[in-house]
C-alpha cells in the first residue's frame, strides 16, 4: 500500500508540483530518509511542532528527535537539507526578516484562519531582531493549550536568543487578551528576565485581527512587575 501512495506522490510531484502542499512535499521529501514507513503522519507532527517548513529546516537536532518518528538519522537528514538550502539560496533572499510586530501580527492571521485548536508558537530573535527558531505547541485541544512550563523553558534556553515573541490564537471573534493570557507572559517574561532574554512581544490572533501586547503598552507594565530586581525586592525569591 505504500509503495502505490508513493508512487502517486512522486507522479504528483513530477506533474504538478505546484499543487502540493507543504506536508505533502515534506511527505515526498522523507521518503529517502524513511524508507518502510507512513511518512505523511510523521510530516504533519513535525509541521505541528514548528509551524513552518522553514522552522522545521532550521530546528536544532535535538528538537527534531522529539517529534514522534524522528529518530537522529531522520533529523540528521533534515538539518543536512535545511544546510543545503540556506546555501543555495542568494545572499539578498538569505537574511532573516527582523521582527515587526504589526507585519508579523498580520502574517499570523493568514496562518491562523485555518486552525481548529488553540496552539502557541514561540519565536527566538537573533541580536539583530531576526526570528532564528521557533517551535509550536498543541495539544489538539479546541478551546485551549496545555503546556508544562518545564518544556517551554527547556525550548527556550536551549536556543539562547537574544530576543522572544510568543504568539497564540484564539478561536472566536475576540483578541483581547484574558488573565489567563496575561498569567502566561508574566511567566514567561519572569523566565526571560532571569535569564537575560528580552521578551519582545505576545501575539493573540483572532479572526478580528491580531493584538499585539508591545503595541498596546500592556507588555511594558508586566515587565515593571514581573522582573528578577522587582522580584528579588519583593521577597519572592
Amino acid at each position: 500500500m505504500h509503495e502505490g501512495h508513493r508512487q502517486r506522490m512522486m507522479q504528483r510531484l513530477e506533474n504538478q508540483p505546484d499543487g502540493l502542499q507543504d506536508h505533502e512535499l515534506l511527505e515526498i521529501l522523507l521518503f529517502n530518509a524513511i524508507p518502510r514507513k507512513n511518512t505523511n503522519e510523521i510530516a504533519h507532527a513535525l509541521l505541528d511542532a514548528f509551524g513552518t517548513l522553514s522552522a522545521v529546516f532550521s530546528a536544532h537536532l535535538d528538537e527534531l528527535v522529539k517529534v514522534a518518528g524522528v529518530g537522529r538519522g531522520t533529523a540528521s537528514y533534515i538539518k543536512c537539507v535545511g544546510a543545503l538550502l540556506a546555501r543555495v539560496a542568494p545572499a539578498e533572499d538569505n537574511r532573516s526578516v527582523v521582527y515587526n510586530s504589526a507585519q508579523f501580527g498580520a502574517e499570523l492571521v493568514k496562518r491562523y484562519r485555518n486552525l481548529s485548536a488553540e496552539v502557541v508558537e514561540i519565536y527566538c530573535l537573533d541580536v539583530h531582531s531576526a526570528i532564528r527558531s521557533s517551535r509550536r505547541f498543541s495539544t489538539g485541544n479546541s478551546d485551549k493549550v496545555l503546556m508544562q512550563p518545564e518544556e517551554v523553558s527547556s525550548f527556550i534556553i536551549s536556543q539562547n536568543p537574544r530576543g522572544v515573541v510568543l504568539a497564540h490564537n484564539h478561536l472566536g471573534q475576540s483578541n483581547l487578551p484574558s488573565d489567563a493570557d496575561d498569567r502566561f507572559t508574566a511567566q514567561i517574561q519572569l523566565l526571560c528576565s532571569m535569564n537575560n532574554i528580552r521578551l519582545v512581544d505576545h501575539l493573540i490572533v483572532s479572526k478580528s485581527g491580531a493584538y499585539s501586547y508591545f503595541l498596546s503598552g500592556r507588555l511594558e507594565t508586566i515587565k515593571s512587575q514581573f522582573n528578577v530586581n522587582t522580584v528579588i525586592r519583593k521577597g519572592i525569591i
